[in-house]
C-alpha cells in the first residue's frame, strides 16, 4: 500500500497539466472515499452482485 505522499505524487503525475486545485481536491476526495469503502467492506463484509440481484425487493424502497 502506498503512503499518502506517494498517492498524491502518483495522482499529480496522472492528471492533465491544466488541472485546477479543485480538480486535485476532487480526485483526492474520491480516492479517500474508495479507500474507506474498501476498508469497510473488508472489516464488515460485503455482498456480491448476485446476492443483491437475488432479492432486489430488499434494496428497493416501496415509497
Amino acid at each position: 500500500m502506498q503512503t499518502a505522499k506517494q498517492e498524491v505524487a502518483s495522482l499529480l503525475e496522472r492528471l492533465p497539466e491544466g488541472s485546477s486545485l479543485e480538480d486535485v481536491q476532487y480526485h483526492l476526495y474520491v480516492i479517500e472515499k474508495i479507500r474507506r469503502g474498501l476498508e469497510r467492506a473488508e472489516s464488515e463484509g460485503a455482498l456480491t452482485q448476485a446476492q443483491v440481484a437475488a432479492d432486489p425487493g430488499k434494496w428497493l424502497s416501496k415509497s
